[in-house]
């Protein structure tokens, strides 16, 4: 969607670019329908200043501004089917795109559109031209572009999980397999405490093996006092007997 938003950014830059020079493009449209001798019908199909331009334009700076209309166009018209990539199942938002797509279809007769407040680009025809001639093509872009806008302001608005690819793909940043996942994971260690547990109660064991040979050593050795302390009269020296 961001994507989406930086597009039709630099389209409106380069429409105002445009609409600074609509003087030019009116007279641009005069001199090649006088060329082509196709003074009396209304300029009103894209395919029609495409004709202009590619057979009946003599100076460098016609072709400039008239190059420069059919560019916006294209690239509007591509935008439009980038668009149609991210899918939902909303008649709003289809509606939008069917229009923009046939508004920028190159056979398609501007004659009767007319782009209102706040776009001024038919207040600056004079009646005549506004009526008859070149209102339905000045209007064309301001119309897509606010077509356009509005569709991101509808979609921004949809739950994510509406949207998807046609392709195949996501709108929404896709959740990594369990595979992947755990691979990132570090793996989960045994808290010492419980790891050594099973050594601790070994070692309890033997503690207790050896504190008890210690205690039967003991025994034996206090045996042996005793067995050494019946002894009947005092002891003496071999030998040395009184």
């Amino acid at each position: 969607m961001d994507e989406v938003k930086e597009a039709l950014r630099h389209m409106e830059q380069n429409y105002k670019l445009f609409l600074q020079q609509q003087f030019t493009f009116i007279r641009a449209l005069q001199h090649t329908r006088e060329n082509a001798h196709d003074t009396i019908r209304p300029v009103a199909s894209i395919s029609q200043v495409q004709s202009y331009m590619d057979h009946y334009c003599n100076n460098s700076t016609d072709w400039r501004i008239l190059n420069m209309f059919l560019n916006i166009c294209n690239d509007l018209s591509k935008l439009c089917h980038k668009l149609e990539t991210i899918y939902s199942n909303d008649n709003i938002t289809n509606g939008i795109l069917e229009r923009c797509k046939l508004l920028l279809s190159h056979s398609n007769d501007l004659s009767s559109i007319r782009a209102g407040y706040p776009h001024d680009a038919v207040n600056h025809l004079s009646c005549h031209e506004a009526r008859n001639h070149y209102g339905g093509v000045v209007s064309l872009i301001p119309i897509v572009l606010d077509c356009m806008k509005e569709w991101v302001a509808h979609t921004e608005k949809l739950p994510w999980h509406t949207l998807h690819n046609v392709s195949g793909g996501s709108a929404v940043p896709e959740k990594r397999a369990p595979q992947d996942t755990a691979a990132n994971v570090p793996i989960f260690h045994i808290p010492p405490s419980v790891q050594l547990e099973p050594q601790t109660s070994i070692r309890n064991k033997d503690n207790v093996q050896v504190q008890g040979s210690k205690r039967v050593w003991k025994k034996r050795l206090s045996g042996t006092e005793n067995h050494r302390g019946k002894r009947k009269g005092p002891w003496k020296p071999p030998g040395r007997h009184a």
